[in-house]
């Protein structure tokens, strides 16, 4: 049986549903696309019809696909041969004046490049975006898990929640191009509880007009769609109510990331844990940040389960007591601009030496400040610059000179120029020593206290550890800050 959402994908335009202003913005794009040759981000919820309207937007336009799915395997090698090809020639289509023609590069899934099969991945895509001479569409269901780099090289489109309005006309078209009878409040109820995906009502309805000549209220049976677990259910899980091991099952089902995840209990665990609670969830917390650290410098996500065991089992079996009753969580862990620029630093500087961001900004940050403190010493700051991949936001906070400063922009611009050129690959013994620096302190600390390792420490640093070969142990964590610095040497 055909999937009702491929035989009825929209084949212009005109047909995608619920997101007219989108819908508008997209032709917009695509129409003045020679003017201002920028790749666009389309992201919203899943089902809203952002990759349909990609898919009707190249039928509109006449424009050729090329298609890079979230089952390919993403290597950085992998998108340069693939997407980048594509995005960079026009020798394959023609114009009907003998122009260079167009095609219509899709990426989708772009908010998910990660795992070992995507290494290099992310980095290849922004430097794609800013260097093709083709339209591409970037699809995403969460806009801030992409870079801030790739966010800047692109447009940026939302595709809002279909409203129940919109979904109700669609679903009584299909009926009636299926021959099938249908019963109205049927249809508005398969749209209320799909609370705005408008491919999974399509999805229900195939699947309650299977084999059926009507649709009757009786048949869309059952409540809402299961959607995932939202926060504060999650909240009230680890904090309140479940045991460890069903606290760690719940972030199977929450729709949050582990680094989400643990600012969500950071901030929240005081308003609901005792003192000797909190330090035991802390303890926990930081566990999991270094975990976290070793997901940013290697890009293995099977570290992510380490760090959700930390979040979830290690943070529910801190606590001493089950607990009922209403707790105002509040809204989002707050964080400033200023906290989140210190926090995007120490993540730049986490993910190239092999740290965690705690070490990053504990130990890293204040030299590289005393180092190039408002800019004074110029190529230093280049360096730093070009090292970490920092922008104007980046260096400012750093350097403690103005964001909106020539001399900022300047700096940004021949760090962008000498990472073009790969010319520091002499130039970075400073960063070395800082970053050995921090790693030397994070293992003596893990020593110290008798906790995991901070640093990303592979099997031979954790035989080390196991052994305690003291020399084995240092050379291990040398090799693996050198390992993370690699790429900008």
């Amino acid at each position: 049986m055909t999937d009702w959402t491929e035989k009825y994908r929209p084949s212009t335009l005109s047909e995608v549903r619920g997101n007219d202003k989108a819908r508008d913005q997209l032709r917009e794009w695509a129409k003045t696309w020679d003017d201002h040759q920028e790749a666009v981000i389309l992201y919203g919820s899943p089902g809203v019809g952002k990759t349909s309207a990609a898919h009707a937007l190249a039928s509109d336009r006449d424009w050729p696909l090329i298609e890079l799915n979230a089952s390919d395997q993403r290597t950085g090698d992998i998108i340069d041969r693939v997407a980048g090809e594509a995005a960079k020639s026009s020798t394959l289509t023609q114009a009907a004046e003998g122009e260079p023609g167009r095609r219509l590069v899709i990426m989708d899934e772009a908010d998910n490049i990660h795992g070992n099969y995507d290494r290099g991945g992310a980095r290849a895509v922004t430097r794609i975006v800013k260097e093709a001479s083709q339209p591409m569409v970037l699809i995403a269901n969460e806009f801030y898990d992409m870079s801030r780099g790739l966010r800047n090289a692109c447009q940026t489109i939302e595709f809002r929640d279909v409203s129940a309005r919109s979904i109700v006309p669609v679903l009584r078209d299909l009926c009636r191009k299926e021959a099938i009878a249908f019963d109205e409040d049927a249809l508005k109820r398969l749209a209320d509880r799909n609370d705005g995906d408008l491919r999974g009502a399509v999805k229900d309805l195939q699947a309650i007009a299977d084999g059926k000549e009507e649709v009757g209220l009786e048949d869309v049976t059952g409540g809402e769609r299961d959607r995932t677990k939202g926060i504060f259910e999650f909240l009230d899980a680890v904090l309140k109510e479940e045991q460890p091991q069903d606290a760690l099952y719940l972030t199977y089902d929450v729709d949050e990331t582990p680094d989400d995840l643990l600012l969500w209990l950071e901030d929240k665990a005081p308003k609901v844990f005792e003192a000797d609670e909190l330090a035991r969830a802390y303890d926990h917390l930081a566990r999991a940040d270094r975990w976290l650290g070793r997901v940013r410098a290697t890009q293995n996500y099977s570290y992510w389960r380490y760090a959700t065991d930390n979040i979830a089992a290690g943070v529910a079996a801190a606590r001493e007591e089950t607990r009922g009753g209403w707790t105002r969580y509040g809204g989002a862990p707050y964080r400033s601009s200023k906290d989140a620029t210190r926090d995007e630093v120490a993540t730049r500087i986490a993910e190239v030496a092999g740290v965690s961001t705690a070490t990053a900004r504990r130990d890293v940050v204040p030299f590289l400040a005393v180092m190039t403190h408002h800019c004074k010493n110029r190529d230093l700051t280049v360096r730093m610059t070009a090292r970490y991949e920092f922008g104007t936001e980046e260096v400012s906070f750093v350097t403690g000179s103005g964001e909106s400063t020539n001399k900022v922009a300047d700096i940004v611009s021949d760090a962008e120029e000498r990472r073009a050129e790969q010319a520091e690959e002499h130039g970075g013994d400073v960063f070395d020593r800082v970053e050995e620096a921090a790693a030397e302190s994070e293992t003596a600390q893990a020593e110290a206290g008798d906790v995991e390792p901070v640093d990303d420490a592979d099997e031979e640093s954790a035989t080390a550890d196991a052994s305690g070969d003291e020399s084995a142990k240092e050379a291990a964590a040398d090799d693996e800050a050198q390992s993370g610095l690699g790429e900008f040497m």
